[in-house]
């Protein structure tokens, strides 16, 4: 991964693209604390507690610092955060995507303007060559996002992860530099 010395500031249309901060984590638990969240995605625990938001944070602010990944907050034009957009470097040539978004903004085209934006970003200033993202079988919306920015299904990755015991197949998605 490319070094940056600062944390970029992407905008879009009508996002800001930002680093996470301390006075974004009322509003990750607010966000989060839906059992919904946790039954959508193989990483984010149930019940979500502020330390789970603290850890999140100071986690991302590292990744930031070794050079293995980002994660933004996607804000509003008001800068208020309403989820998260992550790029997470698994080799030097690729790069994991991720992403949730408050239930308030769901079905409004935020997280796939945030999407397009996070994989230019990663293919022009960060020199990836491929980009991939998974999804639970049982949360298409997600596979339907990675469609819209123009990735195709790549594998279905049987009893891929494991939660609460039971495991899961993820369908893997993924898009390349040209």
């Amino acid at each position: 991964m490319k070094e940056l010395k600062e944390f970029p500031r992407i905008e879009t249309e009508r996002l800001i693209l930002s680093q996470l901060e301390e006075k974004d984590i009322p509003f990750i638990v607010e966000f989060l604390k839906h059992r919904i969240y946790s039954d959508l995605t193989s990483n984010i625990p149930y019940p979500y507690t502020e330390n789970d938001g603290k850890m999140w944070v100071k986690m991302s602010r590292e990744a930031f610092e070794e050079k293995t990944g980002f994660t933004f907050g996607i804000r509003n034009k008001e800068e208020q955060l309403i989820g998260a957009i992550g790029l997470h470097d698994r080799d030097d040539d690729m790069a994991e995507l991720g992403y949730w978004i408050g239930i308030p903004y769901w079905n409004k085209g935020y997280v796939t303007e945030a999407a397009r934006a996070i994989v230019k970003f990663g293919f022009k200033d960060l020199g990836f060559n491929k980009i991939y993202a998974t999804h639970l079988l049982h949360n298409p919306a997600s596979g339907k996002i990675m469609e819209k920015i123009g990735m195709e299904q790549e594998a279905i990755l049987k009893q891929h992860a494991k939660k609460d015991e039971e495991y899961f197949d993820l369908a893997m998605y993924s898009v390349f530099k040209d």
